[in-house]
């Protein structure tokens, strides 16, 4: 039986204290109905002997202590799960706000699910074609690993993010693929492009969309990514379909822990970010993988913007340590208007040995990798000589390298966001690349690679 409580004490900012309670456990959420008969959200953030904290998902003005009374409702915010959420755009907190119906649901879930055991983790070994080259052919994506992306304030995450929500796919017959998009804490403007541009390209068909504007609550940008978690793992797990899950921005997502926090009154740790972020942090990101015994699969790229571009913030700091590389856009590359601007040096996947090679991608994509790695590195070398020493410091072969380190900008990881490369194309743009230098230079290709796919440069 739901008790009904008129024992509110007090009131302070997005905080409500509730005495003599009993039965109440942490996280239940609850409902709060006011003297003239409207209700608003709330979420148990503390029980102690007989008294409840908790948080208020709406504004508290209008709350009349006396006259209000609260009903906790035995259950944590769940999510109603159906292969009908496919196609559907939801709030943050998972009601539809495309004007479809209601889903009448198969089952409710919890959506605080715990991280996939690590002895029943199966090892991530298939590639995911996103068809961006600098990702694909560099830092490639593989199935079930959790790959962020480290942006700037105003570079073009959002683009990059829709792109490989509208383009990304698994290679091979008869494979269910499906994407899960969580905007936390965006403008309206970009709510309104994302929707419309999944909608434009029929993407929404294959998708489930959960948007969280600014102006929502805080705790409705911490409940965003665990629903969409929660209908990936549906998905992926009940369905056996692949699911490439994008998160952005995570930045917003631990502003408004830190926010919680400190109206809490907790301890604050690094700059003011709870203590416990990096828990919380990994309770997410270690909901992606693949699971032994199950044929589908969670896929992440959680999307950060690092406060003035710091590496060393503690969200991307804290997000390196969890995750499995990190792929970095750059200002500078932005600047030169190259788009995306993935700066691939300091990128990195850690799985990419794993999904690339013979039966995944290509026979030669491990070679040519590495060497267009090391010409680009040896191409930025030359220009900053250049650029101190002239141009006519440089040998004949440096020359090649700088030219290389240009072209390789413009053709190679400059795309736009509306090409999508196949795995094949971005490798033949990378042998195309590669003919620019001697032959004698291409140590780190086998000649039997060589002999089949460099051009003729003759």
């Amino acid at each position: 039986m739901i008790k009904e409580y008129r024992t509110i004490q007090e009131v302070a900012g997005p905080l409500m204290l509730v005495t003599g309670v009993s039965g109440v456990k942490y996280d239940e959420m609850g409902r709060i109905e006011l003297a003239n008969g409207e209700t608003r959200r709330c979420r148990v953030l503390e029980v102690n002997r007989g008294s409840a904290l908790v948080q208020l998902f709406e504004s508290a003005a209008g709350i009349n202590l006396a006259e209000s009374k609260v009903r906790f409702l035995g259950k944590s915010l769940d999510f109603g799960v159906s292969p009908d959420i496919l196609g559907r755009v939801y709030n943050g907190m998972g009601h539809p706000i495309d004007g479809g119906p209601e889903i009448i649901p198969e089952k409710r879930l919890d959506v605080n699910g715990a991280p996939i055991n690590p002895s029943a983790r199966d090892y991530p070994s298939e590639f995911i074609q996103t068809g961006v080259s600098a990702i694909d052919g560099l830092n490639t994506l593989v199935r079930g690993q959790k790959l962020p992306i480290f942006s700037g304030s105003g570079l073009p995450h959002a683009n990059l993010a829709v792109q490989i929500a509208r383009q990304a796919k698994v290679l091979g017959a008869n494979e269910n693929f499906a994407v899960v998009f969580a905007a936390v804490g965006i403008t309206f403007e970009d709510a309104d492009y994302f929707i419309s541009d999944f909608r434009d390209t029929g993407a929404i068909d294959r998708s489930v969309v959960f948007v969280n504007l600014a102006n929502d609550p805080a705790v409705e940008r911490i409940a965003t990514p665990r629903l969409a978690l929660t209908a990936a793992e549906y998905l992926a797990f009940d369905l056996d379909m692949h699911v490439l899950v994008i998160i952005t921005d995570i930045t917003n997502y631990a502003e408004a822990l830190r926010e919680v926090s400190a109206a809490k009154k907790e301890v604050p740790g690094r700059r003011g970010y709870p203590g416990y972020l990096y828990t919380d942090l990994a309770m997410l990101y270690e909901r992606a993988g693949r699971v032994k015994g199950k044929r589908g699969s969670i896929t992440m790229i959680p999307i950060l913007t690092m406060p003035e571009d710091d590496k060393t913030h503690p969200i991307p700091d804290l997000t390196g340590y969890i995750t499995e590389g990190q792929i970095i856009l750059s200002r500078d590359l932005y600047k030169k208007g190259i788009q995306p601007p993935v700066d691939v040096l300091p990128s990195l996947s850690r799985l990419k040995d794993k999904g690339i090679g013979m039966g995944k991608t290509r026979e030669d994509h491990a070679d040519t990798m590495n060497q267009l790695f090391a010409a680009y590195s040896r191409g930025k070398d030359a220009k900053e000589l250049a650029t101190i020493l002239g141009e006519s410091a440089l040998s004949e072969t440096d020359r090649k390298y700088a030219a290389f380190a240009e072209a390789f900008e413009d053709e190679y990881v400059s795309q736009g966001f509306t090409t999508d490369r196949a795995i094949e194309d971005t490798l033949g743009i990378g042998w195309k690349l590669l003919a620019m230098l001697p032959r004698t230079e291409l140590k780190r290709v086998r000649d039997a690679y060589l002999d089949k796919y460099l051009p003729n440069q003759g």
